[in-house]
């Protein structure tokens, strides 16, 4: 299936999240700070460009991702809300390129390079049910 028509550059995402306290480096164990942990500010990467996509796909696919590429440039501190804007830069086939980047207010907190895979959600479960 050529997604080309549905998923084109430009195409984009905001959402916003609260950070809570479960979002923290000293919560997860990465860091001692209660601010923004970067796993979690990648997760919100990816979350904002799945639903993104999820947007424009036909019933029966998905996105999973596939790599990142990303900065954590500054601290959002617990009760902060952080916006997260998801742009594609580009497809190759089955492969959707974005631009993220988070931010708070006016401060940049994180930025960088997103990769998804387009799938089709049978196939990939079928494929998951014959791996050993």
């Amino acid at each position: 299936m050529d997604f080309s028509e549905l998923i084109q550059p430009g195409l984009s995402r905001v959402d916003t999240y609260l950070v809570e306290e479960e979002h923290t480096a000293k919560h997860l164990g990465s860091g001692s700070s209660r601010v923004l942990a970067t796993p979690w500010m990648i997760l919100f990467m990816e979350r904002t460009c799945h639903r993104c996509l999820a947007e424009r796909l036909p019933n029966g696919y998905s996105s999973v991702g596939t790599a990142v590429d990303i900065r954590h440039l500054a601290p959002a501190k617990v009760g902060s809300t952080v916006e997260v804007r998801g742009e594609v830069l580009g497809l190759d086939g089955l492969r959707v390129f974005f631009s993220v980047e988070v931010r708070q207010g006016e401060t940049l907190i994180g930025s960088g390079k997103h990769e998804r895979f387009i799938i089709d959600e049978q196939r990939f479960l079928k494929r998951l049910e014959n791996a050993k």
